[in-house]
């Protein structure tokens, strides 16, 4: 905790005064032009890798970055879906994964999640990507494509969500794929066939 309070003592004296101006415009509005779904992950910081300013992107964190398809029942993801797309009129939304995510990993590698029986759970809104990858890599690269092929399944279930498939219908939201790569910095934009097999293009300067 000691690090997080001098975190936020050194936010008040050395960033908060440079932005000023903008919280207090921020203080009264609320207009995100993107929603971001990413990972739990720790070395997952969206607005780090975005570079974007407070206020710019709404932003869902979940183990691997799944995204339940739609069902008719109070749920926290599915809640801030609509919130993002319906309330506050996002005009795109980022599914991203990242490389040596655990969750991937866990299914790509077969883990035992006996003793995190709600981790198994949750993990199973992969199963889609986890068969669309079966017997098609090995070793390291299974890994890579299973979350290339989860981003692809997260934008499909995505798509199941009332709010954001009229949205789509009226062309005001676009859904795109990302891969981070925690290594070296890049940012892999996954282009899709309709079958979750596209090819991909890489963010640069």
């Amino acid at each position: 905790m000691q690090d997080l309070t001098e975190g936020v003592a050194r936010f008040q004296r050395e960033v908060f005064p440079a932005k000023a101006g903008l919280f207090a415009h921020l203080a009264g509005h609320h207009e995100p032009h993107t929603l971001f779904i990413g990972c739990s992950d720790a070395r997952v910081a969206p607005e780090l890798i975005t570079q974007g300013e407070p206020g710019e992107l709404f932003v869902i964190r979940t183990a691997g970055n799944l995204v339940p398809a739609y069902a008719p029942a109070a749920e926290a993801v599915a809640a801030s879906i609509e919130y993002a797309v319906a309330v506050l009129g996002v005009s795109g939304i980022v599914v991203c994964g990242h490389s040596a995510c655990g969750a991937m990993t866990a299914l790509a590698e077969d883990h035992d999640l006996s003793g995190a029986p709600l981790v198994a759970d949750w993990l199973r809104h992969a199963d889609a990507a986890v068969a669309r990858s079966a017997g098609l890599a090995a070793g390291r690269e299974k890994v890579g494509l299973l979350v290339r092929q989860n981003v692809h399944a997260q934008l499909t279930n995505l798509a199941t969500h009332p709010c954001v498939a009229r949205a789509l219908a009226e062309r005001k939201v676009t859904l795109h794929g990302w891969v981070f790569d925690i290594g070296t910095g890049r940012v892999e934009v996954l282009e899709s066939t309709g079958t979750g097999t596209g090819g991909s293009t890489v963010l640069a300067a």
